[in-house]
């Protein structure tokens, strides 16, 4: 474990260049270059507030806004957005990077750690520009806001971790890679991001608490929706859960690399 952590400190300078060089090739290859990253969840985020924000915005008590709604909704689509993607980019990492991989002698453990950093700087371009959107929304940035910083990486390392665990998986056994999004896709409905918790069922909401992700979209919410301090026994929970998830990714990373080339 400390060897890894050792060879990623080396190659801390080839982590960091890739990042810059994704974000920089995303503007050189398209007319709005990484707009496109902001514009496509916020395109998202209108579409269903413009479906279902006359049915929901009355069942969201607390908010003196007329567009609860749609300030409710981006809070759950930015910790969604985070999770999903660093998971949906990790799955295919190892079998995208093949040639890589095979062709060159570099720390394996980069790639990972350039997902975690080009998906994280991602999703703080997505939120600077939903504080644009609070704004013109009337709902103004609170000192609240800086809890946001723990808790992204709780969410990054709980992403990380899963997703090490699938992308190693999807070397040796393809399948996952075809049912994985499916899975995610079930799971973002059984998050409260597009709905409040209280239009579920009683008997429901014991099962939707099992989510992971439940406990994130609620901190986000608290703090983004109500400028209200996290539960902060839920928040310690996930970033156990987190840690001992990145812990297992890492060593089955650590067990399977000399195995991926072949594989590959």
């Amino acid at each position: 474990m400390f060897g890894l952590l050792a060879s990623l400190w080396r190659y801390r300078g080839f982590v960091i260049s890739s990042i810059r060089n994704e974000f920089t090739t995303r503007f050189a290859r398209s007319r709005l270059g990484g707009l496109w990253m902001i514009i496509n969840p916020l395109a998202q985020v209108a579409i269903y507030a413009l479906i279902l924000s006359n049915v929901l915005a009355a069942r969201l008590p607390g908010i003196d806004n007329k567009y609860a709604y749609a300030i409710y909704l981006m809070s759950g689509i930015l910790a969604w957005s985070l999770f999903s993607e660093v998971i949906s980019r990790c799955l295919t990492l190892f079998i995208e990077q093949g040639n890589l991989i095979k062709k060159m002698m570099f720390p394996r453990i980069t790639l990972p750690c350039i997902v975690a950093g080009s998906c994280t700087l991602n999703n703080l371009l997505l939120f600077l520009a939903m504080l644009g959107v609070f704004g013109v929304l009337g709902h103004a940035p609170t000192l609240t806001m800086l809890w946001l910083l723990p808790l992204t990486l709780a969410v990054v390392a709980l992403a990380i971790g899963v997703g090490l665990i699938l992308g190693v998986l999807n070397v040796f056994v393809r399948d996952v890679g075809q049912v994985v999004p499916i899975v995610l896709q079930i799971l973002f409905w059984f998050t409260p991001i597009v709905y409040p918790l209280d239009i579920i069922p009683d008997d429901l909401k014991g099962f939707i608490a099992l989510n992971p992700m439940y406990p994130v979209v609620t901190a986000y919410h608290d703090i983004l929706v109500y400028d209200a301090v996290p539960q902060l026994g839920q928040v310690l929970v996930i970033a156990a859960i987190a840690t001992v998830l990145m812990l297992l990714g890492l060593f089955m990373f650590r067990r399977a690399a000399p195995e991926m080339a072949d594989a590959l």
